[in-house]
């Protein structure tokens, strides 16, 4: 095989790394951008978005440091037993990239996943290589995700939680069975047990010793992980269950849902379509709903008879559509756990209301300047000059949010 040029590796594994979801777009579509290279498409690989510690959106290098992998997970477009073609990053090629590119002002970070080759420690090994000597000999002070390998040592993985601003170690799948099914070379437990041990190191980062120190710091940004949908039975309900334990097991900044895309020569025991890409976008819904807006799990998933999301709609809309009778509340009254629940008001714009109640009383206007979407709220509340009447009780109430039918075509 001759020899690949920088160029020819970087294509290659920038674009292999698109399939990892922890730092992409969710339920958005290209606007006629083709192969992914538009003005302004998020569907390109190399260069993703992400949220810094303190909020600020910023640019990263997002590339594998190699696609080669003694794994055989049938989901995975990298597997062992895949016809792609291959290509590796040496360490140093790695960082030349990130200094290059970050010089340029290209990017502010790094998004680092690799497959495993040789073995889980050498892999990690190389890794925590190529951060030690960004942050030590290029004295690279930039945002860094290491998408870490559960099977590697504590010791390896400890050592990325010192040198990177974020670790994730996947999850890969929902349940435990789907795991053992569709990847057998990997094992839950150890997941779980690397996880554990992020978290364990992660809280003692905090505490300070007797003299008053503080030891090294270690993944300020936490700790993530993915699960990819649909390439298994499991619903949303499932789907969100893990989610729901992995957050207070683990302490985990987020979940990423990758929506599962059919790979060529695949399995014949997975799917030959992909999920619709909007079950992706309403899972983000519905986990935020859970996170942010007191919401419990039942609520959410109780609202179909199947234990999947809507599609139509989203989730707290889906919720309060179901649940009439708890509206339309009085904005001016309401308590903050049922404002919450109204379509249209975000915690921002609940808690302007809150604010500002307590010096007059709101009227419709006012909720509007606040930031709420008024459009979808306006069923479900009152507030001086406006009542809905009987619009919260209409039969054609949900029509008006979901989407218009589109006519089917057979090609």
């Amino acid at each position: 095989m001759a020899k690949q040029t920088l160029d020819q590796k970087l294509a290659i594994l920038s674009d292999a790394a698109k399939y990892d979801a922890s730092c992409a777009s969710s339920g958005s579509t290209k606007r006629d951008s083709r192969d992914g290279k538009g003005l302004g498409s998020n569907e390109g690989s190399g260069i993703c978005h992400a949220y810094a510690p303190d909020g600020r959106c910023i640019s990263l290098l997002k590339i594998l440091m190699t696609n080669f992998c003694i794994y055989d997970c049938s989901y995975c477009i990298n597997r062992v037993s895949s016809n792609v073609d291959r290509a590796r990053f040496s360490v140093d090629e790695v960082v030349k990239l990130t200094i290059e590119f970050y010089r340029r002002n290209y990017i502010e970070g790094l998004f680092l996943s690799s497959g495993v080759i040789r073995s889980p420690d050498a892999t990690m090994s190389d890794m925590v290589q190529i951060a030690r000597k960004l942050r030590h000999q290029e004295n690279f002070r930039g945002y860094i995700h290491l998408k870490t390998i559960p099977d590697a040592s504590p010791e390896l993985i400890e050592e990325a939680g010192r040198l990177a601003d974020r670790l994730s170690i996947n999850v890969e799948l929902p349940t435990d069975t789907a795991v053992q099914q569709y990847a057998p070379e990997k094992k839950p437990e150890q997941i779980r047990r690397a996880m554990a041990n992020v978290r364990m190191v992660k809280d003692a980062s905090k505490e300070k010793s007797f003299s008053g120190k503080r030891p090294p710091r270690f993944a300020p940004a936490g700790q993530s992980t993915q699960m990819i949908i649909g390439a298994d039975g499991s619903n949303d309900a499932t789907v969100l269950g893990q989610s729901t334990r992995l957050y207070s097991s683990y302490k985990l900044k987020r979940v990423y849902y990758s929506a599962f895309s059919p790979i060529p020569d695949s399995s014949a025991k997975l799917p030959l379509i992909r999920p619709p890409l909007q079950r992706e976008h309403r899972l983000y819904q519905a986990d935020w709903l859970l996170r942010f807006y007191d919401f419990q799990l039942d609520e959410i998933t109780s609202v179909t008879r199947d234990g999947n999301l809507d599609l139509e709609v989203d989730p707290k809309l889906a919720w309060a559509l179901v649940h009439r009778e708890h509206f339309p509340l009085d904005v001016n009254r309401a308590s903050r756990e049922m404002l919450l629940r109204v379509p249209g008001f975000g915690v921002k714009t609940v808690n302007r209301i809150l604010a500002a109640r307590r010096h007059r009383s709101l009227r419709y206007e006012d909720l509007t300047r606040m930031g709420a979407s008024m459009k979808k709220a306006r069923a479900f509340v009152t507030a001086g000059g406006w009542t809905p009447g009987g619009l919260t009780d209409s039969a054609d109430l949900r029509a008006r949010f979901a989407p218009p039918p589109e006519q089917l075509t057979l090609f």
